[in-house]
């Protein structure tokens, strides 16, 4: 079978992506590490002995840079749809994370550890319809943030992928009513086509806060 001139032209982009050819001389899984380490430079969200959360992780680039950066001491908890190889470290669930029963699963697995960083680069199958594709990020977003006040220490951040769209700015306002800071960024990593943003989350604020706004 012949492939398409899309699919040429998405292994021609591949190949020649610099991303690409770092990760694979850094040993990363992918490309999408470095994602996560602009991120981190920017916002200095991993430290020494964190416990943190990582949700949409298949391949596991993001844990490869978690680990890096939180050491031994550290815990990472990974989640994905997709089968995850082994990772020294990481605790993982292949799952959806909008089922129910996962969520209990992964809950179960932190007994009472509370998570200092919630990460989140998941995304719903894309199916070409802008509207239905970012009412889709939208959701997975607000499961993220759900948990992160459900489950974060005092003064934990947030990173979560998302799209723009018409929901986009009502859960910006949202996440500023959890957090004390709330910022947008489209890493260097983050091809020029694609329609993701970063949206970053610091400092949760106190439960007395979130009560206000019967969040908690």
């Amino acid at each position: 079978m012949k492939r398409s001139k899309t699919s040429k032209s998405w292994m021609n982009e591949h190949v020649s992506d610099i991303f690409v050819r770092q990760a694979q001389s850094d040993g990363y899984r992918s490309r999408a590490a470095y994602k996560l380490i602009e991120a981190n430079e920017k916002f200095k969200l991993l430290e020494k002995g964190m416990v943190v959360v990582d949700l949409g992780a298949a391949p596991g680039s993001w844990c490869q840079v978690i680990n890096n950066a939180i050491g031994s001491q550290g815990k990472i908890f990974a989640l994905d749809l997709l089968e995850m190889h082994p990772i020294k470290n990481v605790d993982f669930i292949q799952g959806d994370f909008r089922d129910e029963l996962v969520l209990h699963e992964l809950e179960n697995k932190l007994n009472d550890l509370k998570v200092d960083l919630v990460i989140s680069d998941m995304a719903p199958n894309i199916s070409g319809i802008k509207t239905k594709d970012q009412a889709g990020i939208i959701h997975l977003n607000e499961l993220a943030l759900d948990f992160a006040i459900n489950w974060m220490k005092p003064n934990g951040n947030f990173l979560v992928k998302s799209f723009i769209g018409e929901q986009y700015e009502s859960f910006i306002e949202a996440a500023r009513v959890v957090f004390t800071r709330v910022t947008t960024f489209k890493p260097k990593s983050s091809r020029d086509r694609s329609a993701e943003i970063f949206i970053v989350g610091q400092k949760i604020k106190n439960i007395e806060q979130l009560n206000d706004f019967g969040l908690e």
